[in-house]
């Protein structure tokens, strides 16, 4: 793997690295103040991302969401949904990266693309786009629209006894937004699962295709309680005759659940892991000051579909092979399209890989930025993994970019995560010298944030079945080490990776670059912020205290 380790922390150090799309994605907080009326009134709905999915939501059971519900809300709204066609996406992980590249090889070919995802890191609007630019729906499309629907919206909460959900009115209004601006398609993330998602009013006339890009253990209890329930509730978004593109790598007792319920439906099938893809990652290096991974993306599809497409030297700005399998995922739904008749060129499908970026997606801060956070000098990625397996994607992804440097972590996150096989993931790899648990805003308030504490035991629980010597906070050599300020480069700390608890979050973010400073000696030292996308939009908005 050739890379230039040198010459992309020069190049952070100097402050020519801007993370992409950066200004791109960042709006006015003080255009979402428009929207307050809107905004209001949707906290005033039940929001399962704040109060946490409830056992079974997402499975075909009486315990499950009421899709009926969501048909009655959108016929009230004249069915936009059967107004555009749609691309519905589903999976555990990989279905935001998917779609954003989806989308912007359509909009690369010409096309006027509706996008609708979540969550968003900074503003709601993120979670819409429209047209051709990729842009965050405007506030002021936002707030005339809820104005002039909000009497439907009244009458719809009534009529379902006040249980129309946060999620339920804003994919309507996206929708809604995608018909009446007359989107050519619409590139659409289920929420949570897929029969019984909100998304899924899509009908088998308006779907273009469906794409499932994995199948993990998150929301578990929500999704049945195994990775075949889970399976299944994601087959749901298959539609009849209608193409399904499969990401993976799947176990193959799972796809064999996907591909079975596509054969009931009479759907052909395209794996993005199929043998005869070859995609490759050659090198990491820089382009104008920015890092990127120099891949051979090569689709080769011989059954169900004839597909084929080699795009050699691609310039991906997503790192890691889980995002060259997502940008392969994309292509094969592209190059699907194209089969249907839509004209996709390569050349577009190049373009549109090359020009996807996602905030808090192995995003690193600019010097300036860092700056502004007290931490002069400081390498610092942001990057939302909350999971055992996004963790280990992280991990694979700073090895491989930066194989030698050093790894300080601040960690934040949700109480209904795997807090235990995060950590393993994390400590199992190298060079992670000190870990600070601490805790940010979460979506939920109090009752979805997990303590600083909580986190550390779980941390010193993994490091002591890894046979890792650890220093952590609740030890008396650790205050005896700190209470004078003892240099962290002393003997008594070069082969123990410290575990440490602080409530805020800047206070985290210098410690733990005070601590790295002082250990890193001549390799790189790179501060990772993850956890939660929360923590990263805390960073981002600096909103840390």
């Amino acid at each position: 793997m050739l890379l230039h380790n040198r010459t992309l922390l020069s190049s952070f150090r100097r402050g020519k690295m801007k993370p992409m799309g950066y200004k791109r994605a960042i709006h006015s907080q003080a255009e979402d103040l428009e929207m307050k009326d809107f905004m209001d009134y949707l906290d005033s709905l039940k929001n399962y991302e704040k109060s946490g999915v409830p056992k079974g939501a997402g499975t075909d059971s009486d315990d499950g969401f009421d899709l009926g519900r969501m048909r009655r809300l959108m016929e009230r709204l004249g069915n936009p949904q059967s107004k555009f066609k749609a691309v519905h996406i589903a999976g555990t992980k990989g279905k935001g990266s998917t779609a954003a590249f989806l989308s912007n090889i359509l909009r690369a070919e010409g096309y006027s693309v509706g996008s609708y995802t979540s969550p968003h890191i900074q503003t709601i609007r993120e979670r819409i786009s429209l047209g051709r630019s990729g842009e965050p729906v405007s506030a002021k499309a936002i707030n005339c629209l809820f104005h002039r629907i909000k009497q439907n919206l009244d009458q719809a909460i009534k009529q379902e006894n006040g249980c129309i959900s946060h999620f339920e009115v804003f994919t309507a209004m996206a929708f809604l937004l995608f018909a009446e601006v007359n989107v050519d398609i619409a590139v659409i993330e289920a929420g949570l699962g897929g029969a019984r998602d909100a998304t899924n009013v899509i009908c088998s006339n308006g779907l273009a295709a469906s794409v499932i890009t994995t199948v993990g253990e998150e929301h578990l209890a929500a999704l049945g309680g195994s990775l075949e329930t889970i399976a299944v509730a994601k087959s749901g978004i298959i539609k009849q005759g209608r193409p399904l593109v499969l990401g993976g790598p799947f176990f193959p007792h799972i796809e064999c659940i996907l591909r079975d319920k596509a054969a009931s439906m009479g759907s052909p099938v395209v794996s993005a892991s199929d043998a005869g893809n070859r995609s490759t990652i050659r090198s990491v290096s820089m382009l104008n000051g920015r890092p990127y991974q120099s891949c051979d993306v090569v689709i080769n599809v011989e059954r169900d579909l004839k597909l084929f497409c080699e795009l050699p030297d691609v310039k991906l700005r997503m790192l890691g092979s889980h995002q060259l399998q997502n940008a392969a995922t994309g292509t094969c739904v592209a190059l699907c399209l194209r089969n249907l008749g839509w004209k996709i060129s390569d050349g577009s499908i190049r373009a549109g890989l090359e020009h996807t970026y996602l905030l808090g997606r192995s995003q690193f801060l600019t010097s300036k930025e860092a700056e502004a956070l007290g931490l002069n000098g400081a390498m610092i990625l942001l990057d939302g993994a909350h999971t055992k397996e996004s963790a280990k994607a992280l991990m694979n992804t700073i090895k491989m970019a930066f194989p030698e440097a050093r790894l300080a972590l601040v960690v934040a996150m949700a109480s209904d995560k795997d807090h235990v096989g995060f950590a393993r993931e994390f400590l199992s790899g190298r060079n992670v010298e000190t870990v600070f648990l601490t805790e940010a805003n979460i979506a939920g308030g109090v009752t979805r944030r997990t303590s600083a504490a909580i986190l550390r035991d779980c941390w010193v629980q993994v490091s002591k079945e890894l046979g890792i010597s650890s220093l952590h906070d609740g030890m008396t050599e650790y205050k005896e080490l700190f209470k004078d300020q003892v240099s962290c480069s002393s003997s008594n700390l070069a082969h123990r990776t410290i575990l440490a608890t602080e409530a805020s979050l800047m206070l985290s973010l210098k410690n733990v670059n005070q601590i790295l400073r002082s250990r890193v000696g001549n390799k790189m030292g790179i501060i990772v912020v993850t956890g939660s996308l929360h923590i990263v939009s805390a960073v981002l908005n600096s909103q840390v205290g």
